[in-house]
């Protein structure tokens, strides 16, 4: 007799970018057979972002390959309607029971949503998988608050069969909330690898005329941002360490470009004028399909944030090849960054340690060049084809009767 498919829902509040070539890679799997439930689908739409102040659309396919199914709600289902209960979303208790699923894959545990969904799974007998993306550092905690999230990480482990862990801090993470490590399983932050690759070698046959389009003199680094201008990502404070080291000779007179848009680009360009003349240039949004031009472009880029769950920017340009500078609230670093091999580490909110990371990284081209070529390396280890191998463990040791562990 043919042994039938695992089935497995997915539960996500909306389509994601990044997540989209992901489950189009686990639905290729033979012997899952994969549905995804999103309770609004705002993103797969033009809207309004709110940090952009900008009507957005992603101009990559966020429904395509594979099967998805809109939950009911009540209530609007704009971004900016999102919250512990919006939106008010109904039908997936039944939606399960006649799926007949064996798994439940929930992304987040912070809305109404995710707890229903979760006991809904239980009482059915259904396996519970949860995947997060809280750090020890992606929210500051005080001791009361620590133990507050303990005690509810109690009740949420007895909900919840395996944890999916995006990375060695959120790893760390659910242990201190006294998640058993037997329990938590490796299912990296990754993006399309392949993609951006592919994107990024295109873009560099256009490279210098892109340069020219933007005014670059050649032979000079360039340095980029690729964020929301908004304060968390401190756009202005890179600004400011910029100035201290651009005009340094020994790093070539180097280029600060800013790809992305939001309610500090005023000040982020004010603050350029003021501190280094005609060398930064804010470029504005960009679509996920221009990305590539900038990184390839780019010699290093820098990602400055004071609270950064992961940062999947910096998996992006890790794909192109370039090296790569982030504070020590990225999530990402401990990973993907390692300090005088593919980039630099500085301290948070220290603009003289963030111009010390810019000039460390800048200095040498010969060691910038080979820092890129270790970013391809380290990149190449953290992709789709983990997420799939760490998903398949979880649900291996859940529902072992139909699925196996492949072997590496």
């Amino acid at each position: 007799m043919t042994q039938r498919k695992l089935r497995l829902a997915y539960l996500v509040t909306h389509p994601i970018q990044y997540q989209a070539p992901l489950l189009r890679r686990i639905n290729a799997e033979p012997d899952i057979d994969l549905t995804v439930f999103f309770g609004t689908d705002f993103s797969a739409r033009p809207f309004v972002a709110a940090d952009f102040g900008q009507t957005i659309e992603w101009d990559v396919p966020l429904l395509e390959g594979y099967r998805h199914e809109l939950l009911p709600a009540v209530g609007a289902r704009e971004e900016r309607d999102l919250g512990f209960w919006k939106p008010l979303n109904y039908g997936l208790a039944n939606r399960l029971a006649a799926g007949q699923f064996d798994a439940l894959w929930i992304h987040g545990y912070a809305r109404w949503l995710h707890w229903s969904a979760m006991a809904s799974a239980k009482r059915r007998g259904i396996k519970v998988l949860l995947r997060d993306e809280a750090t020890p550092i992606s929210a500051a905690r005080s001791p009361l608050k620590r133990l507050a999230k303990r005690g509810f990480f109690y009740g949420l482990s007895q909900m919840v069969d395996a944890f999916l862990a995006i990375g060695s801090l959120n790893r760390r993470y659910y242990v201190e909330q006294g998640v058993a490590g037997e329990r938590i399983f490796m299912m990296p932050y990754a993006v399309d690898n392949a993609r951006f690759k592919a994107d990024a070698a295109k873009a560099s046959v256009s490279r210098e005329q892109l340069r020219a389009s933007l005014g670059l003199e050649p032979d000079r680094p360039v340095l980029l941002f690729a964020a929301k201008l908004i304060e968390r990502k401190r756009p202005l404070q890179l600004v400011e360490a910029f100035a201290k080291v651009h005009a340094e000779p020994a790093l070539r007179r180097p280029y600060l470009l800013f790809a992305g848009d939001g309610p500090l680009r005023k000040q982020v360009e004010e603050k350029a004028t003021e501190l280094a003349p005609g060398v930064v240039k804010v470029l504005g949004f960009q679509r996920q399909t221009e990305l590539p031009r900038c990184y390839d472009l780019c010699d290093a880029f820098v990602l400055p944030s004071g609270q950064e769950a992961w940062g999947l920017v910096v998996n992006e340009v890790m794909c192109a090849g370039k090296a790569v500078i982030a504070s020590d609230m990225v999530g990402s670093a401990p990973d993907l960054v390692i300090p005088g091999e593919n980039g630099a580490v500085f301290r948070t909110d220290d603009v003289y340690d963030l111009a010390r990371a810019i000039r460390h990284v800048l200095k040498d081209q010969d060691r910038l060049a080979a820092m890129g070529r270790r970013s391809r390396e380290i990149i190449d280890r953290w992709s789709f084809e983990e997420d799939v191998a760490g998903l398949r463990q979880a649900l291996a040791t859940l529902c072992p009767e139909l699925i196996q562990v492949r072997p590496a």
